[in-house]
């Protein structure tokens, strides 16, 4: 894949993603049934694609991928039921939001775990995150329901970026349908046991609509995702991922009349302003 392709896919991912929400708000179900069942769907999808290619899902694996995709799935299964939580609990526009905080989180972790070394241009960008996040908060008060969705949608901001940076090990030598096939699957795995008590609460059309989560913003966005992280390194891509709460605040507005507050626009702009900024430094290539 070229940079330009990766370009290309991960922009049409972060499209995918803001639709994410959406389905989220439509859907009338718990957060850990909605995540069970599109990694179900994701899986089935991934197989028929994997497999019409005449490629095995183990081909080329060892030991090593399985604790990796393992770990990668972990992290998955755990920011989507947080980031489904968000939407139920604080709307789409403020998780969202919370969720575009996950570069922020990108950063501190290369620096932190992995002792890459960070520029005092990323620092002036992490601090701004951190204020436009205070901006976003609609109150310091967890008795507030936005408050508590905002948590939640950090949470999944914080999972989301180890996700990335587990992912980034994974990619480099396995096909990006293969590891998104053996993570959804595992996520799978892991919550069905929880979700299976509320089986029969989602109406019919609510499985239409965890199926089109499934197939088009699990399987299609989590490939792109997997492909533009063999070229792109976890910083890059959080950068154009972090454009998200754009198309889904946009989405919320024109479907569900949802409009997050002046305040809430400031901080998120500066957010996505800073995120952007940072965009614009030369991109590192994956090593």
């Amino acid at each position: 894949m070229t940079q330009q392709r990766a370009l290309v896919s991960i922009h049409l991912a972060a499209l995918l993603f803001g639709l994410t929400g959406i389905f989220g708000e439509l859907i009338q179900a718990g957060a850990m049934l909605i995540t069970a069942g599109r990694a179900s769907f994701a899986v089935l999808a991934l197989f028929i694609s994997v497999r019409s290619q005449g490629r095995r899902l183990r081909q080329g694996m060892g030991r090593r991928d399985y604790g990796t995709l393992l770990a990668a799935a972990v992290m998955l299964s755990i920011h989507w039921a947080t980031f489904f939580v968000a939407v139920k609990v604080g709307g789409v526009a403020i998780a969202t939001l919370g969720f575009a905080s996950f570069p922020a989180f990108i950063t501190l972790c290369e620096w932190g775990v992995l002792r890459e070394r960070v520029t005092a241009r990323e620092w002036i960008i992490l601090a701004l995150v951190t204020f436009g996040l205070l901006l976003v908060t609609p109150s310091f008060d967890f008795q507030d329901q936005s408050t508590i969705g905002l948590a939640w949608a950090v949470a999944s901001g914080f999972t989301f970026a180890m996700f990335t940076i587990i992912n980034r090990r994974a990619a480099k030598h396995l096909p990006a349908q293969q590891v998104a096939w053996w993570e959804n699957l595992f996520v799978a795995l892991m919550c069905w046991p929880f979700a299976l008590p509320f089986l029969g609460q989602p109406a019919l059309l609510d499985w239409f609509w965890i199926a089109l989560l499934g197939v088009f913003c699990t399987a299609l966005s989590h490939y792109l995702l997997v492909s533009a992280l063999t070229v792109l390194n976890a910083r890059s891509a959080g950068i154009v991922i972090a454009l998200e709460p754009v198309y889904a605040i946009v989405f919320a507005a024109v479907l569900f009349a949802q409009y997050p507050s002046t305040r809430a626009l400031i901080g998120g702009a500066i957010m996505i302003g800073a995120i952007t900024w940072a965009g614009l430094r030369p991109p590192k290539q994956s090593t």
